[in-house]
């Protein structure tokens, strides 16, 4: 196939509408005292509202990689109907009286609909940068964690003061996120519509054995990463409290967070000249060392505390982007969307159960010591990244 260059403008408009549209994931978590107002719940709030959206992501991941929906429609159409419902489950947040039961429904309905958003997003970038889509990714993954920081930007500001605020415009910037990518953006030029329904098309994509070292890889990552982004605002109220500082949680958290954004985006770039398995492989590795000394690192000073939580919220995020390009090119062209989509579902499935088990162990265990059982995904991401791998 002759190669294709892509329109200046595609990348930066799939970039726009991907960070736009994933404001929608933490947005609840930003604006988590207010809901404890309303329900009536404590700290076990957190649970409900991070995991209704990782649990509606893995059904809204598996319905969509069952049906094989992003490789059979067209992607842009899938993430604009995908973004129009997501905003609108997330504007639920703004009825008064809220019920528990009530919160996880609109919760997992966020995360059922941002199926057709996250990897969604990864596909079309894929059909249309067959060659650099480590970089690409990198940027899109990028904008993924920054839209993922952006609601405890809000809430730290003075906007924040109103949480209905928040959820105004995380919901108006996903809708307008949804319509540029699907007004500017149509299909790409190395897509390969899959004409049928193959329901048995994730069974054999473990029989590649580039997709199962991405996969064993990014399984590993997704153990640590949502536990870590979830329980650093925990870690900074215990900081404050131990060492009696005033540090703003949810500024700092946007930092901590939003510094993953750029690290994806250098990864990508040190993808192009040492590959992105080398690039991931470096992250875990980082990423999980600062897992095992986590106790000691509320001892410091805290410049040199948040210093260092900034440098593991970097190391944490830069494999993400460099998986999925692994994941990407190690299946066939018309099995892509689905390939991305089956890793997303199994990695949140992982996700679940760490953020469960911090949650189990918070009021157990010193909280100092609770990042020390995340290192269990990096150790066994890189055994399964270098044990798989070709």
């Amino acid at each position: 196939m002759i190669a294709v260059k892509p329109k200046p403008y595609i990348l930066p408009v799939i970039i726009l509408s991907q960070f736009a549209c994933t404001s929608l994931w933490f947005a609840g978590n930003a604006i988590i005292n207010d809901l404890t107002e309303q329900t009536g719940l404590g700290i076990e709030i957190i649970g409900y509202v991070l995991s209704s959206v990782q649990l509606g992501f893995i059904v809204g991941t598996l319905t969509f990689a069952l049906l094989m929906i992003a490789d059979r429609f067209s992607p842009s159409r899938v993430f604009l109907l995908s973004a129009l419902l997501a905003a609108l489950c997330n504007a639920v947040l703004l009825v008064e009286n809220m019920t528990v039961l009530l919160l996880v429904l609109t919760r997992f309905g966020t995360g059922f609909f941002l199926a057709g958003i996250y990897p969604v997003g990864m596909k079309i970038a894929a059909d249309y940068y067959e060659k650099g889509l480590g970089k690409a990714l990198g940027y899109l993954v990028g904008a993924l964690v920054l839209g993922t920081a952006f609601p405890y930007l809000i809430n730290g500001s003075q906007l924040g003061t109103d949480y209905t605020l928040v959820i105004l415009t995380t919901s108006t910037l996903t809708l307008f996120g949804g319509l540029l990518l699907w007004v500017l953006v149509p299909n790409g030029p190395y897509r390969k519509p899959s004409t049928q329904l193959q329901l048995k098309a994730g069974v054999s994509l473990f029989k590649i054995a580039g997709f199962r070292s991405a996969a064993f890889g990014y399984f590993g990552h997704m153990w640590e990463l949502y536990a870590f982004w979830a329980f650093t605002p925990i870690a900074l109220g215990v900081f404050n409290t131990t060492q009696n500082e005033n540090i703003s949680v949810p500024l700092w958290t946007f930092v901590i967070i939003g510094l993953g954004g750029i690290s994806c985006m250098l990864g990508g770039y040190f993808s192009q000249r040492s590959g992105s398995k080398k690039v991931a492989l470096v992250a875990l590795i980082t990423s999980g060392l600062f897992c095992f000394l986590s106790p000691l690192l509320f001892q410091l000073p805290v410049l040199f505390f948040l210093t260092v939580w900034c440098i593991w919220g970097m190391a944490v995020t830069a494999d993400s982007p460099q998986f999925s390009t692994l994941v990407a090119k190690a299946v066939p062209t018309e099995l892509k969307g689905t390939a991305l989509t089956l890793v997303n579902c199994i990695g949140f499935a992982i996700s679940i159960v760490s953020i469960q088990l911090l949650l189990v162990l918070v009021e157990q265990i010193p909280s100092s010591t609770l990042f020390l059982l995340l290192g269990i995904g990096p150790i066994l991401g890189v055994l399964g990244l270098l044990k798989n791998g070709s």
